[in-house]
């Protein structure tokens, strides 16, 4: 059964995904979640009971084209998009883009080059357990290094610039957990940054690991672009020659002097281990099974959350809590993966993803 059009069929926005759109669409006009989505959708036609919108179907109650439609919703369009290029995982997105769609709250899927919104100043990504919104007014580094993101991404393509910068945002909390005579001057930085997201005595209400990751995510884009130029990762695992031009560079950019005296340090280990590696695809992609249900923290995770709220010191190893969030498991898991496959990208590049 097709309903006649509706009367006020407001626009998705973008990278809205459908179930979203059409539960706005169903509380708009007092109509039946449920029912409206049977009316928009069949069955998939591989025989499986899931069931998948018909643009159609939902252009024919908008009134909007199946064209406009599939540009503001990624799971409508034909051939599906590639959805290693998205996170997994729907979230809500910054609230102030989504107070101007009506109808509930929008979920959205976000390519991994969202970070920040830097229109409204709010960290997207990764987004905060408890679903808070972490302002950013006082950090506008952090603001401006999203529009560097944007830059690395126009030069090498989204699977270089992914790996590069989770490899950035994970070797930044190493380094946060050195020695201070190890990590240059950026850890004041880190420290100031950290303090003004997690106000010093408020940790046990204030502390996540999203809120670590914007502290460190300004120096991530800085070293980023080394980790995803080809020049730059010929000299790190080049001669001796090239190690040093190479070392001195992540000196200039992390202002850190002495930098290269150890050869065990993070940025080391990623030269001599994984400059050589095309970049990896991410572990887990969307699979559009989610029906808008929101994934619950496990009780340990939330214990774990409460033992790291207690210890938090920005002084002292306070990016041990980073290096193992779930947001950087692709990079982290590559150490422990030495079998790979091999996968070409659509561009003729490769990649490895993780078995």
């Amino acid at each position: 059964m097709l309903l006649p059009r509706l009367p006020d069929p407001v626009p998705p926005a973008q990278h809205e995904i459908d179930a979203s759109y059409i539960g706005r669409l169903a509380r708009l006009h007092g109509l039946d979640n449920n029912t409206l989505w049977r009316c928009v959708t069949e069955r998939e036609t591989s025989g499986g009971m899931r069931r998948v919108v018909v643009p159609e179907r939902l252009a024919a109650i908008t009134g909007r084209t199946v064209h406009s439609l599939t540009g503001a919703l990624p799971e409508l369009r034909t051939p599906q998009p590639d959805w290693a290029m998205f996170r997994h995982q729907p979230q809500p997105g910054c609230h102030h883009c989504n107070a101007k769609h009506p109808g509930g709250e929008v979920t959205r899927i976000l390519p991994h080059h969202r970070y920040v919104c830097a229109r409204h100043r709010l960290w997207l990504c990764p987004s905060d357990a408890d679903g808070h919104i972490t302002p950013l007014d006082a950090l506008p580094e952090v603001v401006q290094a999203q529009r560097r993101h944007l830059r690395i991404l126009q030069r090498h393509g989204w699977a270089i610039t992914y790996d590069a910068v989770l490899s950035a945002i994970l070797i930044c909390g190493q380094l946060w957990s050195l020695p201070e005579n190890e990590n240059g001057e950026v850890r004041h930085d880190w420290i100031r940054r950290a303090n003004i997201l997690i106000p010093p005595g408020t940790a046990e209400t204030t502390f996540s690991v999203a809120r670590l990751c914007a502290a460190v995510y300004p120096e991530a884009i800085v070293l980023a672009p080394l980790f995803s130029s080809p020049y730059w990762r010929h000299q790190a695992q080049g001669n001796a020659w090239d190690r040093r031009l190479f070392n001195a560079e992540i000196a200039r950019r992390l202002r850190h002097p002495r930098y290269g005296q150890h050869e065990n340090d993070p940025i080391s280990h990623w030269a001599n281990m994984t400059a050589k590696r095309p970049p990896l695809a991410p572990i887990r992609v969307h699979d559009q099974k989610h029906h808008l249900r929101k994934s619950a923290q496990h009780a340990a995770t939330q214990r774990a959350q409460q033992r790291r709220a207690r210890a938090f010191n920005p002084s002292h190893r306070a990016g041990d809590a980073l290096t193992t969030h779930r947001h950087l498991a692709t990079v982290f898991r590559r150490a422990w993966h030495p079998f790979m496959s091999h996968t070409l990208l659509p561009n003729g590049d490769s990649y490895y993803k993780t078995s």
